[in-house]
């Protein structure tokens, strides 16, 4: 196939492939018959003109859905608008699914880059040059990418609907009319969400979908092309692919999450993947009929069988059984049958070099005020309770990890704890179950949120070693989370204490002196706003690399990313690729949340994609070895300006008095925790008053994202580009975009951000007697960061680079503009007298808007 090396070739397969593709089917669609729904799919067209119409005017949506009734239909009363209009809503949710279908299908067309292979490119230089050659070869044996599949309550599309996704994407790929009439018609009748809200064991089971249909194939596929790519150079090759999960594991601010969901989420793991490996083995012996290898191949075979389907089965980690008798088969194959099929068997033992007995790597995550109060309780209990003063919470840092005794200890616990201590301690002792069950990598990591101090570290490992681990075994990885704008600031000195801390250097040395630190973009940006948080995470990442090579520390930043650009999401290779040699980026870790998972790594060919581009970016950027160009004084002191201004700008907003009562009266926050969807609280408080600390940061992003204002996305941006022209400093600026790749990926993702935003559509607040002058405010700083940024790039309109992915947002935004409308309506209803059972229908009309808008999104929350 020709690659589209150009722009405008990508424009032209993209307008035929997808959009001329998606009018096609979506008329077909619209005339099929479904349950309840006649005539909607003759009204739907009507009633999207008349929005788009109605919005251009900057007509109330109220104003602009009542003329549609009153234009186009014979209905009366309220609880017929609301019934065509929940039928609107299901059309629309299907059309986002199958413009889903339409644009992954030619996803392998359109996606086609000329620079996807650097890896190759540079063994081939080094072919004449033995110092590249050494320098890759000593990149690979530390090279590495993690994947940690989270359970952030974004991916609303069950596993039948993405069972669906899949066909119709296949028939669609190659224009089966047949197929593709019966998929949207099977479509059309499958619920798209639960009647209650899903366990943890729910979502876990949901992800793991991907795990078993993407992952398991799509790891393999790129850890094979890393081998044979290293072996044409002679060079040994590694595992590069690793996968982390946290459904069952993460039980920050989730009290749903107990110890044994975890267990059990770890055996349905271990099963899930034993069942992929019998698959995979039962197509390989039916290759392999040859003589000399019947004995192991039952052998191999009856374990298989025995780990996939039977209940009653010991689980052990058995993957180097697998290795050693897929290496005798495969040996057989190669010395008595001239290696036939034995690629088949290399495909199979790479599956297993890559997965083990575990599939994913399960996270254990915390909140540190919840260890510290279990590290309070556990200090009450004999034979400890001697150990420690009184006034040990009391006590300064110093004198608190002085007090520290890191003593093995069987406590006998006194008093009732409560029901987080429990889990805490119990999911302690689950850990090493895990590992004695899968193996030590299915659960090797507890990650510490909210980490303030070393002793938040510190304190964790004496749980452990009072319940039931010993120091000379500690097989765990200790993660510091740090996520606010102050714990950034202060993260390097945390580290700093810790390396050399006795204990836990030595604990270092027997995990071979490596260090993973988690970073929040979500939390960071909520905190202090778009530009503050990146920057505040760049300069926290500068300060904790110098501080690790310092201690001689192999260090991994585990980057706590979203789908959005406020989330950290957005174009996030082009982070790695730019990072430069003053930023540990030999281990990349990062989370996939949301409908990331489902639309960048919702088929074997996105998912290859875009695990490529990642390993790309980090080998280009390891190899390359550039100092980044924003750690000098003429361009740092300028990012410190503007971040500075940036914050205060964001931060003045937040301190506005209308600031979270505007986001209840609009948006459907208040909503949100009645969305059948997760497991997770909409907040981490328990009490009835909303406040903005206590509000998760995904349930704020995705609120403005509801309101196609993204505020999180831009605000403060406009003001501190501003602030540097008036000053005469924008000649630094522009120059600072122009070399500074990691700078321009933060512009880029801002204008990325502002594409999904349109201030068309609440033109009308302008008006509100109370709202208006800020939703003014709003809109101002809006218009101010799209000038500013326009200017900025030289362009002429937002994302003027990137012409595809700025139409498919066009295209997405046309089809949920009546979801917004439609959620906006039935908000302003709810502010009237109503009965009962009326609140409650507009209440399921607006909650029903919010699964379509962000799915249509894709990283828009």
């Amino acid at each position: 196939m020709q690659k589209p090396r150009v722009t405008g070739q990508r424009e032209s397969i993209f307008s035929n492939e997808v959009v001329s593709r998606f009018e096609l089917y979506n008329s077909l669609f619209l005339t099929l018959p479904f349950y309840k729904i006649k005539d909607t799919g003759t009204l739907l067209p009507l009633f999207i003109k008349h929005c788009e119409d109605g919005v251009k005017n900057h007509q109330a949506p109220t104003e602009i859905i009542n003329t549609f009734f009153d234009k186009y239909t014979q209905v009366g009363g309220s609880k017929d608008v609301i019934d065509l209009l929940f039928r609107f809503i299901q059309y629309i949710e299907r059309q986002v699914v199958l413009f889903d279908a339409v644009e992954d299908a030619s996803f392998s067309k359109l996606n086609v880059d000329d620079d996807q292979h650097p890896l190759r490119l540079m063994l081939k230089k080094s072919e004449f040059n033995p110092e590249l050659h050494a320098k890759i070869e000593e990149l690979i044996k530390d090279f590495s990418l993690r994947l940690v599949l989270t359970a952030h309550p974004t991916q609303f599309y069950p596993g039948t609907v993405l069972s669906i996704i899949t066909d119709l994407t296949s028939a669609i790929k190659i224009n089966d009319i047949v197929t593709i009439n019966q998929l949207l018609q099977q479509l059309g009748k499958t619920p798209f969400f639960n009647k209650k809200s899903p366990t943890p064991i729910d979502e876990a089971l949901s992800l793991a979908w991907f795990l078993e249909n993407v992952f398991y194939f799509a790891a393999a596929n790129i850890q094979s092309e890393v081998d044979n790519d290293l072996k044409e150079f002679d060079i040994l090759s590694r595992k590069v692919v690793e996968l982390g999960f946290w459904p069952g594991g993460d039980r920050d601010g989730n009290p749903n999450v107990h110890a044994q969901d975890t267990l059990q989420v770890s055996k349905m793991l271990r099963q899930i993947l034993f069942r992929c490996y019998y698959r995979d083995f039962r197509k390989l012996k039916r290759r392999i009929t040859f003589r000399g290898v019947e004995e192991t191949v039952l052998k191999v075979q009856e374990v298989l069988y025995k780990n996939a389907f039977d209940i009653n089965v010991v689980p052990e980690n058995i993957s180097a059984f697998l290795i050693e008798n897929l290496n005798l088969i495969k040996t057989t194959l190669i010395e008595s049958h001239d290696g036939l099929f034995a690629d088949l068997v290399d495909d199979l033992l790479r599956k297993v070099e890559l997965f083990g007995s575990h599939f994913a790597s399960l996270d254990i995550r915390q909140d540190s005020s919840v260890l510290r109060e279990t590290h309070a309780y556990c200090r009450q209990s004999k034979p400890i309770v001697s150990l420690f003063p009184e006034n040990y919470d009391e006590l300064t840092e110093d004198e608190k990890i002085s007090q520290l005794s890191f003593k093995s200890a069987k406590l006998s616990y006194t008093g009732e704890p409560n029901a987080l201590i429990t889990d805490t301690l119990e999911t302690i002792g689950k850990v090493k179950e895990i590992q004695g069950s899968n193996g030590e990598l299915a659960c090797h990591r507890f990650i510490i949120s909210n980490t303030q101090q070393a002793s938040d570290i510190l304190q964790l490992i004496e749980l452990f070693l009072w319940n039931g681990w010993d120091e000379s075994q500690l097989t765990v990885d200790f993660v510091p989370l740090f996520e606010t704008v102050n714990d950034l600031k202060g993260a390097a000195e945390i580290m700093e204490r810790l390396y050399a801390h006795p204990f836990y250097r030595k604990h270092l040395e027997s995990r071979g002196n490596k260090q993973d630190i988690m970073l929040g973009f979500s939390d960071s940006t909520k905190d202090g706003g778009y530009l503050m948080a990146n920057w505040s995470i760049f300069n926290a990442k500068v300060g904790l690399t110098a501080i690790s090579a310092k201690h001689n520390i192999q260090l991994a930043f585990f980057d706590g990313r979203g789908g959005p650009p406020s989330r950290g999401g957005g174009k996030t290779h082009r982070f790695y690729a730019s990072m430069g040699k003053e930023i540990a980026n030999k281990h990349i870790q990062l989370t996939i949340q949301g409908q990331t998972i489902s639309s960048q790594y919702g088929s074997i060919a996105s998912a290859g994609f875009n695990i490529g581009q990642l390993i790309n970016a980090g080998i280009s950027s390891s190899i390359k070895e550039q100092h980044n160009i924003l750690l000098d004084p003429f361009h740092k002191d300028v990012l410190d300006v503007m971040a500075k201004d940036s914050f205060d700008s964001f931060v003045a907003l937040r301190k506005h008095p209308l600031f979270l009562t505007y986001l209840e009266r609009f948006s459907p926050l208040s909503l949100l925790s009645k969305i059948t969807i997760s497991s997770r609280p909409v907040k981490r408080s328990s009490g009835e008053k909303l406040r903005l600390e206590d509000l998760r940061a995904i349930s704020f992003v995705t609120s403005w994202g509801q309101l196609k204002q993204n505020i999180p996305g831009f605000y403060g941006v406009g003001t501190a580009l501003k602030n540097q022209e008036a000053n005469g400093n924008w000649d630094a600026i522009v120059k600072t975009y122009q070399q500074s790749g990691y700078f321009k990926t933060i512009i880029d993702n801002c204008m990325m951000s502002m594409s999904k935003s349109d201030f068309s559509i609440t033109a009308h607040f302008a008006k509100d007697p109370v709202y208006g002058d800020f939703w003014k405010m709003l809109y101002n700083e809006y218009e101010t960061a799209k000038e500013m940024l326009l200017k900025l790039a030289g362009h002429t309109a937002l994302m003027q680079n990137y012409p595809v992915e700025k139409r498919s947002i066009a295209v997405r935004e046309k089809i949920v503009l009546p979801l917004v409308l439609i959620q906006h309506y039935a908000l302003e209803k709810m502010q009237h007298e109503l009965s009962e059972l009326e609140l409650q229908s507009y209440e399921k009309l607006a909650i029903r808007t919010v699964y379509g808008i962000v799915n249509a999104g894709r990283n828009s929350a």
